[in-house]
């Protein structure tokens, strides 16, 4: 009887982290990426045949230099490199991100990543972080060059310059492929088609013209990153 239970519990504990992986396992060496040129959306992307894979499909040189910023719709930008970028990612639940900061404030709104934790390392200059528990704790420190903080798994997070006169910039990797962006006021204020003005008006117990001067101000905001 004591055998039996304990190979029960050694079953279950080998089918954890495979249950709560971001990604799939992999159940070969390699599965270099053929991303589709149509709109068309799997879990995933076919293998290219092994005898066709080079050297390239593993490299990315797009996050050498400091993105381009234009200031006329934010203080902030970013590049990721996923499996559309690397295409030798493709079942390997790992991308990376470069995010360059003006100085001087917020620039990056609270957002989450649904499929991806998130690890950030401080090239340049400090960050102000934080994410926020579904305990409603916040979590939140000054990091500086060198310096990484961990965003765990589709929690509420921000990141942003708050030096006055100093760029800033900050690697990210994901434990996903896709870790997916979601920016909290795009997602409830700009939604396709709309949620209820009534709805939101409940929830942030404000009347409805302020919902709509809120909304009439995103239009005006670029507040959404794709991941």
């Amino acid at each position: 009887m004591l055998v039996k239970y304990v190979l029960a519990c050694l079953m279950i504990f080998t089918a954890i982290p495979s249950s709560i992986a971001s990604d799939p396992d992999s159940l070969q060496d390699i599965c270099v990426a053929v991303v589709p040129s149509s709109d068309i959306k799997v879990n995933g992307f076919v293998c290219k045949d092994d005898a066709n894979v080079t050297a390239d499909d593993f490299f990315f040189g797009g996050l050498v230099k400091p993105n381009v910023i234009n200031t006329s719709i934010g203080t902030f930008n970013a590049t990721l490199a996923s499996v559309r970028e690397i295409p030798g990612l493709n079942t390997l639940a790992l991308s990376v991100a470069r995010s360059d900061y003006l100085p001087g404030g917020p620039s990056f709104t609270p957002h989450l990543h649904p499929r991806a934790a998130e690890l950030i390392y401080v090239l340049e200059g400090q960050m102000n972080v934080g994410f926020i528990t579904t305990a409603n704790k916040l979590i939140s420190k000054t990091i500086k060059k060198g310096e990484v903080f961990v965003f765990p798994k589709a929690l509420v997070h921000y990141h942003y310059n708050d030096a006055a006169d100093e760029h800033a910039s900050m690697i990210s990797v994901f434990d996903s492929q896709g870790p997916g962006n979601q920016v909290i006021a795009t997602s409830l204020f700009a939604a396709t088609p709309p949620l209820p003005e009534d709805v939101l008006s409940l929830a942030f117990q404000v009347d409805i013209k302020q919902i709509e001067k809120i909304k009439e101000n995103l239009k005006l905001a670029n507040l959404t990153v794709t991941f």
